[in-house]
Parts: C-alpha cells; sequence; structure tokens
C-alpha cells in the first residue's frame, strides 16, 4: 500500500500513525452498485473514500430513504458509531460508481484513538458534516414538494458524480427518495414540460 496515497487523505494524521494504518490497513477496488456495508452487520472495518463515490441509505420497513454520499477523503461516521456501540449497522452503503476505499481495522480504532487524539478530528469533522447534510434531509423531507425534492436529487447526483446526464432509472430515483416509481415518473414528466430536464432512452439530462 502506498504510504502517499494515505497521507493524500489522511495527511493531517501523526506520521506514526500514517505508519501504523499502512501496515493494519488496506486499499480496495470496489465496482459500481455493490453492497459495502450490510444492515444489521457488526462492522470490522471503517471505510475511508480514496476515489469514487458511496451512498448511505437507511431501511423502514420496505422503504429505503439515502441520507448521504461519502466522497473522497470522507469516511462514513454511522459505522463509526456501530463500532463505538459494539452495535450492528442501522445503515447500508452502495458504491455509486467504481470506488477505491481504505479500510481502517475496526478493532484497533479504540487504540488508535487513545495513543493518537488527531484521529479524533477525522470523526469530528465527519459528525459535522453529516449532521448539516441530515438535518438538509429532514427539513427537504418536511417542507419540500416532492418535485422539488426530485429535482435538488438530480442535481446532487449531477454535482456528486460530475455527470450528465445522468444514468439513472425512475425507479432508482424512487427507491432512493422512498417514492413510487409512478409518482416519479409524474414528476420527471413535470419538470420536463418545465424545461428543468430533458429525458433520454437511459438517461435524464439537467437542463438547468
Amino acid at each position: 500500500m502506498s504510504l502517499e496515497v494515505i497521507k493524500q487523505n489522511l495527511g493531517f494524521l501523526n506520521e506514526n500513525l500514517l505508519i501504523e494504518i499502512e501496515k493494519a490497513s488496506n486499499i480496495v477496488s470496489i465496482e459500481k452498485n455493490k453492497e459495502l456495508v450490510r444492515e444489521g452487520q457488526f462492522i470490522k472495518v471503517i471505510p475511508i473514500v480514496i476515489e469514487g463515490l458511496i451512498k448511505v441509505f437507511s431501511r423502514y420497513e420496505d422503504k429505503e430513504l439515502l441520507l448521504y454520499y461519502i466522497k473522497p477523503s470522507e469516511s462514513c461516521i454511522m459505522s463509526f458509531s456501530a463500532i463505538q456501540k459494539n452495535a450492528p449497522s442501522e445503515i447500508f452503503a452502495v458504491t455509486e460508481e467504481d470506488t477505491k476505499v481504505l479500510l481502517l481495522p475496526a478493532n484497533l480504532i479504540p487504540n488508535w484513538l487513545k495513543n493518537y487524539p488527531t484521529l479524533n478530528q477525522l470523526f469530528y469533522k465527519q459528525y459535522n458534516v453529516r449532521y448539516t447534510e441530515l438535518l438538509k434531509t429532514i427539513n427537504h423531507l418536511l417542507f419540500d414538494k416532492l418535485d422539488v425534492r426530485v429535482y435538488n436529487y438530480l442535481v446532487e447526483k449531477k454535482t456528486f458524480t460530475q455527470k450528465n446526464p445522468l444514468k439513472i432509472s425512475h425507479r432508482q430515483i424512487a427507491n432512493e427518495l422512498g417514492t413510487a416509481r409512478e409518482v416519479i415518473s409524474r414528476i420527471i414528466k413535470k419538470l420536463e414540460s418545465e424545461n428543468k430536464v430533458k429525458q433520454h432512452s437511459n438517461a435524464i439530462e439537467l437542463i438547468k
């Protein structure tokens, strides 16, 4: 494993800790649409994204809700929380695109936090970022009409993936926003009539 790659993403950490991370961790490549964290599993590794994008979901009964994205140099704070509580994961995570991640062994995290307090900076920062993002998600759920949520969802996905048109189906949008495909189809048609999006055979293009 390249120490330089780790430094590029975790350069604020103590040099000795970076060396320990290099020895104990792995960098793996994961294909698009692969589940990285399963709901109900006990966490064995903490992922830090090196390249690519991961999306994190919550599930209630038979519905899923996209909570947030994990971008390069970021981690999954929900996985860290599960480790701290010695509890199974309450979320599941899926790669949005081909992704490269650094996997920190969960069993070493407590000692690293004790011996290298700067590691707390990573998780405190992630807590702050996710708290803000979750508040944003809750506000959208409570106060935005569904057409606004769908449009904002598409804009966010375009921003994170740097792709337009977006290769995405109405069913996938429905799954990630916790609603029905038929509802999404009507909303996409409405957005198209407002010249905000354009539908292609297997993609949706944002116009404005």
